[in-house]
């Protein structure tokens, strides 16, 4: 069923006013008319449908018909805390292609050689929006105001904790240590990569270094390949460098 799909938090039942923007959209865009059916979804895994119940210049009032409830997928579970960028575009680029994906989470990072550390988070979580509506998800990926390096590395998490970097020391593939169903958090750094200091720091912290390929890659491809081979790990088994 092909129908307008909208993002819309605090939905009520049974019958629910929409947001302003959402309804300009559906007035003043798609020209909706009473009667006519719609979707929605709150970004936490819930799928309405909905009719048009009263249409003025500016309100749109719906009635909620049917909710269908859906579990986080399997990579529910990847997070992926990725360095700022000097091309904002670049960081846009990864936060909408990660949501495609079905990363759960994302953290912009501040490492020691971030060239720039300005971040729209009202741009940027528009974005993960308008992917999540793309890709007909009902989950939307928690996104983060951006955190200082020592502050992440710090954190006690419950998980599987791994860092890809650039230098030649040996490093495990993602084969050797990505487990299924288990937290993960991926650590990706900067254009010049991460200091030498924040590597030794993440190992006191026991992050794991990992190889992410025999090339060496942007930063926002890094994440993509990360994000790919983490959501799912069944192909992980197929990817050995």
């Amino acid at each position: 069923m092909n129908l307008p799909y909208f993002y819309e938090q605090n939905i009520q039942q049974p019958t629910h006013v929409l947001s302003e923007e959402t309804a300009k959209h559906c007035i003043q865009v798609l020209r909706m008319k009473e009667g006519e059916k719609l979707q929605l979804t709150d970004g936490a895994g819930s799928l309405f449908l909905a009719i048009i119940i009263r249409i003025d210049k500016k309100n749109c009032e719906i009635k909620i018909e049917e909710c269908i409830c859906y579990e986080k997928p399997e990579s529910g579970n990847v997070c992926i805390a990725i360095s700022l960028l000097k091309n904002a575009t670049r960081l846009e680029w990864f936060m909408e292609k990660a949501t495609e994906i079905g990363v759960a989470e994302i953290i912009p990072l501040i490492c020691d050689h971030t060239e720039k550390q300005n971040f729209r988070f009202s741009r940027m979580h528009n974005i993960l929006v308008a992917a999540m509506l793309q890709s007909k998800q009902t989950w939307l990926p928690k996104l983060h105001q951006p955190k200082k390096f020592n502050e992440i590395i710090n954190e006690d998490i419950d998980g599987i904790k791994l860092i890809a970097y650039c230098d030649e020391a040996e490093k495990k593939s993602l084969a050797e240590v990505a487990v299924a169903n288990k937290n993960i958090r991926m650590l990706i750094g900067p254009e010049g990569d991460f200091s030498k200091d924040e590597i030794a720091l993440a190992f006191r912290q026991n992050y794991i270094g990992v190889t992410l390929g025999k090339t060496r890659l942007r930063t926002e491809t890094a994440g993509i390949v990360a994000a790919c081979l983490l959501c799912n790990i069944s192909m992980v088994d197929n990817f050995r460098l």
